[in-house]
């Protein structure tokens, strides 16, 4: 498969929420980066991520533009709230090496209505 083609995969298991389909298309090494976040790293733990995301939030990736370059799929994306943000995906042997996001982690926790955790403090904040 292309990266291209993959990613389609990718953005089709996310709509459907679809935990074991996406994370099956990850190696078992692979690194997803969100920006906003700390990097996650293995498949299990990839996974487990997405188990938590969808728990917090019904999530829908409206693809806006798609682009391929060698190894590399490239999203920019919206979703539903009008959130927006891309993504950048390294594809190897058909499985997703490396994945970093970037979106505005304060948005979504505000149009999803889900606290923020405010590190240290204890306390929850939007």
């Amino acid at each position: 498969m292309t990266p291209k083609q993959v990613l389609q995969q990718w953005l089709e298991h996310f709509n459907n929420a679809d935990i074991e389909n996406i994370s099956n298309l990850y190696a078992e090494d692979a690194v997803n980066h969100q920006v906003a976040n700390e990097p996650v790293v293995g498949k299990a733990a990839i996974s487990d991520m997405f188990a938590r995301e969808f728990g917090n939030a019904d999530m829908v990736c409206i693809p806006e533009n798609i682009f391929e370059d060698k190894e590399w799929a490239i999203l920019e994306w919206k979703d539903p709230k009008d959130m927006r943000g891309c993504g950048f995906f390294q594809i190897q042997n058909d499985k997703i090496i490396f994945q970093r996001g970037y979106w505005d982690k304060l948005s979504f926790h505000r149009l999803y209505n889900i606290p923020l955790d405010m590190g240290n403090t204890g306390q929850d904040h939007l």
